[in-house]
């Protein structure tokens, strides 16, 4: 009795031994590595949509103040251009007046300006436009690289649930189906649309 029972439990152990040597654990572990990079994908996918909007929103406020001083610099010139100065000018009063009120309008946006440029001497938004730029290239690749590990993962995963011996401890101990790898979707190939 007692010798049939090590017999039973050398058996077992060898056994044991032979399924673990043999791949029982790689249709588990592999299915594990991959529902985890499927998992980083949709990571990296909510880290977009979290981040893009809020950079953008940060870069049109900055660029708001900037854009305010341009538009009144761009204003006041083309005010002061359409005056029409010629020697007449000096001698009539009203003229002058017009003439003066548009070059005043045009010094004085200029002096904010100048003040706009002192407060931050590299204008901000130029700055925050290239932050943005490379957030939004650094997102872009690490969207594209948990794209990549997952495909791999699940490219891992189905060739061992449909290569020897993998097929059978897929189909006797697991119940392993095949996974569906990333296939971008129509449009894909184009960045998103970010406006200001």
């Amino acid at each position: 009795m007692i010798a049939r029972r090590s017999v039973a439990i050398a058996a077992l152990a060898l056994l044991g031994a032979v399924l673990a040597a043999c791949g029982v654990n790689n249709v588990p572990t592999l299915e594990e590595r991959a529902k985890a990079s499927w998992g980083e994908v949709q990571n990296q996918y909510q880290r977009r949509a979290d981040l893009i909007p809020n950079l953008v929103e940060t870069v049109k406020g900055f660029a708001a103040q900037e854009r305010e001083v341009l538009t009144a610099v761009i204003e006041a010139r083309a005010k002061a251009s359409q005056v029409k100065v010629d020697a007449s000018t000096i001698t009539d009063p009203a003229r002058f007046k017009e003439f003066q009120d548009a070059q005043n309008q045009l010094s004085g946006a200029l002096g904010r300006l100048l003040v706009t440029v002192e407060r931050y001497p590299d204008i901000k938004s130029n700055q925050n436009f290239l932050a943005l730029q490379s957030q939004l290239e650094g997102t872009e690749n690490r969207v594209a690289v948990a794209r990549r590990d997952y495909i791999q993962a699940v490219q891992a995963f189905n060739t061992e649930i449909r290569t020897f011996p993998g097929v059978i401890w897929a189909r006797l101990f697991w119940g392993a189906k095949a996974m569906e790898s990333f296939t971008a979707t129509t449009g894909a190939e184009r960045p998103p649309a970010v406006k200001f």
